[in-house]
């Protein structure tokens, strides 16, 4: 009698494993159509802002433009074996402005002159001094007593 009870059971087994598969393959469906609506979205983007990035697209003034030369210090590229010149270098500079006399009297007063000499000159037009109040004029006291007095003697 076991074995006809078996029977039903595989049954419904099997039922229930195929329910599984079903239901899995249906997650898989829906995951998949998900993801191609994300991957059309994001595409939508990319291209509108790829047609946003055309309108800025300036390269067409750059023919009537001048050529500039660029620096020769980016092409300066800074390995291992340069990097190391250029402490033994910067190390011999800075040992040598610690032991000059000027730097050792007034360091502040060396450093500004050594700036003014190395540095080209700004051409800029001088500023108009600011009072401490903001630039307004204060009126004083003593002028609208004497307009005052003025006034009254006429």
């Amino acid at each position: 009698m076991g074995k006809p009870s078996s029977q039903p059971d595989s049954s419904s087994k099997a039922d229930k494993k195929f329910d599984k598969k079903v239901q899995f393959y249906a997650k898989v469906r829906d995951t998949v159509a998900s993801l191609t609506a994300k991957k059309d979205i994001t595409k939508k983007k990319l291209r509108s802002r790829q047609k946003k990035l055309k309108a800025y697209d300036l390269s067409a003034l750059s023919e009537f433009l001048p050529e500039l030369k660029a620096p020769r210090a980016n092409d300066f590229k800074l390995n291992c074996k340069s990097r190391q010149q250029l402490i033994l270098k910067e190390g011999n500079q800075l040992s040598a402005v610690l032991e000059h006399p000027a730097f050792q009297a007034d360091p502040l007063a060396a450093i500004h002159q050594h700036l003014q000499n190395t540095q080209p000159a700004l051409d800029e037009k001088p500023k108009k001094k600011k009072n401490q109040n903001g630039g307004r004029k204060k009126k004083s006291k003593k002028s609208k007593a004497l307009s005052s007095q003025q006034s009254m003697d006429i």
